[in-house]
C-alpha cells in the first residue's frame, strides 16, 4: 500500500493508504521522492480559507458564484511541488524511461500514474539535489510575476514579500539586471534574500518603504514592484513605493477583504497600474511563446546552470508519514520555517 495527504476539516491533515496502481498502455508509474508544501495556496485548503471552498467557480464565465463549492472536505493529495522516479511502464511505452526523474503536480502521495507524453517534457535536469525539482511550479509562478513585471536592466524592482516565491522572484529581476529590493517582516528571510543577491532587504516595521525607495531612486520610486505575500498591507505600500505611472504586479493570493487598500491615495494620484499575476494564464503579448512548461523548465535550467539558487530555500525536510506535523509547523509561521518539504525515500 501506498499513501496520501487527506485534509480532513480546517487544520486536520492525515496519512492515509492508497492502493496501488499499475500503468496501463501509455502510462508510467511515478514513485514520489520529495513533495513540497506550498505556504500559501495550500495553506488556504489546509485552513478552509479557500475561495474555491466557500463559493463554485463557474468555468464558462470565469466567477465564483452561489451554490455547491467547488471543493469540500475531505480533501485527498493536495499539492502541486512534486519529484518522482519513474518506476515502471505500462505496454508501448520506452523502457528506457525507467529510472527517469520527473517533476510535476500530482499531490502529496507516494505514487501517480501519469501518461508517457504527460512526463516527457517535465523531465528533470541535471541539479545539484533531485529535491529542487519541487520548484518546478512554484518557480513558474515566480517568473511569470517578472514576467508580467517587465523588469528591464537598471530598474530599481521591490519585492514585497521574502517567502519561497519572493526569494526565487528576487534572484530573477536581479538576473534580469535590476537593483532588487526585498520588504518583509521575518529577519532570517531578509537576511537568506541579501546572501542570494538582493541589493537590500527592508523591515517595513522599522523603514518607511515608500519614502525609501524614494530616496534610493532620486525622488522618482521604485519602476515596478512585485507583491507576493497576499498581505493586503504590502500591496498598498508597493502601490506608494512605485514611481508616478507605473507597476505594480499583485501575485499573492490574498484573502478575505482588503480594507487596508485605500484607493484614493497614491493609487489614484499617481495613476498606478496593478497587473494581477496569476498561473493559469501568460501575458497576452508572450502567450505565443511562454506557457507555463517553458517558465518550469526555464526555472529548473536556471537552477542547473547555477545562475538561480533554490536548495538553500529548503528549510526543513520531514518524512511524509509526518505530514501533519509539517501542516502545523508551516500554519504556525516560525520564522526558521521556509520551505518544508515531505520525503518518500523511506517508502
Amino acid at each position: 500500500m501506498g499513501h496520501l495527504v487527506r485534509f480532513t476539516s480546517p487544520r486536520n491533515a492525515e496519512v492515509i493508504e492508497q492502493p496501488y496502481a499499475r500503468p496501463a498502455v501509455g502510462e508510467v508509474l511515478i514513485a514520489t521522492r520529495y513533495s513540497g508544501i506550498s505556504a500559501g495556496t495550500e495553506l488556504t485548503a489546509y485552513r478552509g480559507t479557500n475561495p474555491y471552498m466557500s463559493h463554485r467557480w463557474d468555468v464558462d464565465s470565469r466567477l465564483f458564484v452561489e451554490g455547491q463549492p467547488t471543493h469540500s472536505y475531505p480533501l485527498d493529495g493536495w499539492g502541486y511541488e512534486e519529484v518522482g522516479e519513474i518506476t515502471e511502464v505500462g505496454e508501448g511505452v520506452d523502457t528506457e524511461l525507467i529510472g527517469r526523474l520527473v517533476w510535476g503536480a500530482w499531490g502529496h502521495r507516494s505514487t501517480a500514474i501519469r501518461t508517457a507524453a504527460w512526463v516527457e517534457p517535465r523531465m528533470m535536469p541535471e541539479a545539484n539535489d533531485d529535491a529542487v525539482g519541487i520548484f518546478a511550479k512554484i518557480g513558474a509562478i515566480a517568473l511569470n510575476a517578472v514576467l508580467d513585471a517587465d523588469v528591464h536592466i537598471g530598474e530599481t524592482v521591490v519585492v514585497f514579500g521574502a517567502g519561497v516565491p519572493g526569494q526565487i522572484v528576487s534572484q530573477l529581476a536581479r538576473l534580469n539586471g535590476a537593483h532588487v529590493v526585498v520588504v518583509d517582516l521575518v529577519p532570517e528571510r531578509r537576511e537568506l534574500a541579501l546572501s542570494l543577491g538582493a541589493h537590500e532587504a527592508l523591515d517595513p516595521r522599522q523603514t518607511d518603504v515608500a519614502t525609501r525607495l524614494k530616496e534610493l531612486t532620486g525622488g522618482r520610486g521604485a519602476d515596478v514592484a512585485i507583491e507576493i505575500s497576499g498581505s493586503y498591507q504590502a500591496l498598498h505600500d508597493a502601490v506608494r513605493s512605485v514611481a508616478y505611472s507605473s507597476r505594480v504586479v499583485a501575485a499573492g493570493f490574498y484573502q478575505g477583504g482588503g480594507t487596508q487598500i485605500r484607493l484614493g491615495e497614491e493609487f489614484h494620484h499617481n495613476r498606478v497600474a496593478v497587473v494581477g499575476s496569476q498561473i493559469s494564464g501568460v501575458a497576452p503579448s508572450l502567450q505565443h511563446r511562454w506557457d507555463e512548461i517553458r517558465m518550469s523548465q526555464t526555472v529548473l535550467n536556471l537552477e542547473s546552470s547555477g545562475r538561480l539558487q533554490l536548495a538553500p530555500l529548503v528549510s526543513h525536510l520531514i518524512d511524509a508519514r509526518e505530514a501533519a506535523r509539517a501542516f502545523e509547523m508551516l500554519d504556525e509561521a516560525a520564522s526558521d520555517v521556509l520551505q518544508v518539504v515531505l520525503d518518500y525515500r523511506a517508502g
